[in-house]
């Protein structure tokens, strides 16, 4: 199956939502089986300010439904989602 990238930033001042929401996130990852790597991505100061998601799935329409039924994205987390077909070549 094809990878695709998920970078994701957060709504400013978003860092309470991002919390309240980390541990459906996690599970939603979990349970769906079809993330290959994901971090959040951090600011000047440290925190959490968005997520970078390598996803698992047969095609974009499949990558597009994973995020919109994300908890982050469910919650209203992020300012902007970056979808695009990922190709590896190291790693």
């Amino acid at each position: 199956m094809p990878l695709y990238m998920a970078l994701c930033t957060d709504k400013p001042g978003a860092l309470d939502i991002r919390k309240a929401n980390r541990e459906a996130h996690l599970a939603y990852v979990a349970e769906t089986g079809c993330v290959v790597l994901a971090g959040p991505l951090l600011d000047e100061a440290g925190e959490m300010a968005g997520s970078l998601i390598i996803l698992d799935l047969p095609d974009i329409e499949a990558a597009k439904a994973w995020g919109a039924a994300d908890p982050y994205a469910q919650a209203g987390l992020f300012e902007s989602v970056r979808l695009q077909e990922w190709k590896r070549v190291v790693g």
